[in-house]
Formats: structure tokens, sequence, C-alpha cells
């Protein structure tokens, strides 16, 4: 029934109280979504759960404000969702008896190299914070989702051109930054 309405038709019966509205638009979306945030969670279950905490969010909210862009806004909200869990999640605590004895006292993994690399990892996460929110959002994409310029255009609702710009605005302050950073350590 509800196979040939828009989202944005989708999302006006969802706020009518239309649970198989929300049904259609869930069945529509959430593959890719999950894909998506696996991108960021590398963890397929992790992902099926993000995304079915934002279709409840979705109804919860349905009283709110009107999504314009249903579309751009999943995707938007699903890469915050999964910023949101990796940064609770905490990283599991390794016993040494549980490495296998090759990774044990290899001149690579030294436990200097390996809390360089971790500072030097969260500075450059910290110095992409810094950037402004549209330049962040597309660095990320770019980079990290390995999503093409069309791609990232269609799904923020913006020109090629407008994406190749501020990519190439915010690489050019992340190198800035980074350059004026003395905590970074690039491999130099």
């Amino acid at each position: 029934m509800y196979l040939d309405f828009t989202d944005e038709a989708l999302m006006n019966l969802i706020s009518n109280g239309e649970s198989k509205a929300l049904e259609a638009l869930f069945n529509r979306h959430y593959k890719s979504l999950c894909q998506f945030c696996v991108v960021y969670t590398k963890d397929y279950e992790a992902a099926e759960e993000i995304i079915a905490d934002l279709f409840i969010k979705i109804w919860d909210g349905r009283l709110g404000e009107p999504i314009l862009n249903v579309k751009a806004y999943l995707f938007a909200a699903a890469r915050n969702l999964s910023l949101n869990h990796l940064q609770k999640k905490k990283a599991p605590v390794t016993s040494i008896e549980e490495l296998p004895e090759t990774h044990l006292f290899q001149d690579l993994n030294t436990p200097f190299r390996i809390l360089s690399g971790r500072e030097s990892s969260t500075e450059i996460l910290r110095l992409i914070d810094r950037l402004p929110d549209r330049q962040r959002e597309i660095l990320l994409m770019s980079r990290i989702d390995q999503m093409d310029k069309q791609k990232i255009a269609a799904v923020l609702a913006i020109s090629v051109r407008t994406v190749e710009t501020t990519l190439y605005q915010s690489l050019r302050e992340l190198r800035r930054m980074l350059n004026d950073s003395p905590n970074v350590n690039l491999g130099h």
C-alpha cells in the first residue's frame, strides 16, 4: 500500500499516527542504514540495534518538527548514533596471558609505539571535531565512510561542487591544524 509513497509522505502519515507508514519507511531504508552504520561500528548487530533505536525515536518524536529531507535525516542520525555508540563502548582489557606469543616483544608493537599511535589518532580525531560541522561531516563521509562525492551530495541534498569545495576546505584546515599541533606523531 505504501510502496508508491515518498519518504516525506510517509513521514506525514507517521506524524498522524500511522504505524504501517513507519513500517514501510523502516523496510525501505533498514538494510542500507545498517550497512552505513557498520562502517562506523564494525559490528552488524550493533548497527541493527542502532537503526531500530532510530526508528523508535522517529515514532516517539512523530509529533515534533517535520523532517523535510527524510533520507538525509536518516543517514545523519544513523551516523550520529553510531558515533555515540562508539564513544560509550569501552575497549576490552586484554590480559598479557591471552596474547599470542608472536605478538609479544615485536619491535613494531612496542608499548611506546602503540601508545603514541593511539595518542596521535585521538589527537587527529580531536582536531577533526574542531572543524565546522559541515566540513567535519563531509570529511568523515568521504574519508571514513569511503563515500564518493555524488553520494555525499545526494545524502546531504547539496551539489557535488559544494561537496568538493567543502572537502578541500576541510582538508586544508585539518593539515593546518596538524602542522600546528605538537601532539601528533605522523611517523616522521
